[in-house]
């Protein structure tokens, strides 16, 4: 990273939420730490990160570089979360500086800045990737509050032509999303071509959410999951 680059890290505005300094879930096969960007462009009503979504940030690129000096030779990845991570300014330049400090990069991103995902790939900035595949277009606006799946879409396409490691996730309320829901959209992932598991994670309920949704006990039709065409695993 050259020199003008520092200075602009130094300078940047408060984009990091928070920091969760040690995770053995989030990022596969690696010990890690989590930043927590602040804002996000979507208003997913599920969102369990209200605070985050919808706060101010507590912390500079350079005071999260700061951090991960302290943890080199303890971890060995960093994962880029949210809210949304790839909106923010000077993103890639913070992650080649993390980079340089040896660290592998996990980044969970909702797929609407294709264009930044395409430069973090082709200049190989990151190594693991979690999509998250928020609905078809016919229910895109009533879960996300706007029109993204053209960028989903795009962001898709790019991380299986570069064919690195990355995941394609759904959270899951069966009042948002019902099986046949999802069997459209396992469908639509067949459709590209996509190899690896599609992984659902159930709504968390007795949380504060984004759009104050309440808990649903209803359930995925477990057998009617077991006719899509690539492997589904509940998470949790």
């Amino acid at each position: 990273m050259n020199t003008s680059n520092v200075h602009i890290l130094k300078r940047t505005a408060k984009n990091i939420y928070s920091i969760t300094p040690f995770t053995l879930l989030d990022f596969p096969g690696h010990p890690a730490c989590i930043f927590w960007f602040s804002g996000c462009n979507m208003r997913c009503l599920y969102c369990y990160n209200p605070d985050i979504v919808l706060g101010k940030g507590s912390l500079r690129y350079n005071d999260a570089l700061g951090f991960l000096k302290t943890r080199i030779g303890l971890l060995n990845g960093v994962v880029m979360s949210g809210g949304e991570c790839t909106m923010h300014p000077y993103f890639i330049e913070f992650i080649a500086a993390v980079k340089q400090l040896g660290f592998l990069v996990k980044v969970d991103t909702n797929g609407s800045k294709p264009k930044v995902l395409q430069t973090l790939l082709e200049d190989t900035l990151i190594d693991y990737v979690a999509l998250d595949f928020k609905a078809m277009p016919e229910k895109e606006i009533a879960i996300t509050g706007g029109r993204f799946f053209e960028e989903f879409s795009a962001s898709l396409d790019l991380l299986l032509f570069y064919d690195i490691p990355f995941e394609v996730r759904t959270t899951v309320h069966q009042s948002l999303l019902t099986s046949a829901d999802i069997l459209s959209m396992s469908g639509f992932l067949n459709q590209k071509s996509y190899k690896g598991v599609y992984y659902l994670q159930n709504f968390k309920s007795g949380v504060p959410t984004l759009g104050n949704i309440k808990s649903n006990r209803a359930s995925l039709d477990h057998a009617a999951l077991e006719s899509s065409l690539i492997p589904v695993v509940i998470r949790n």
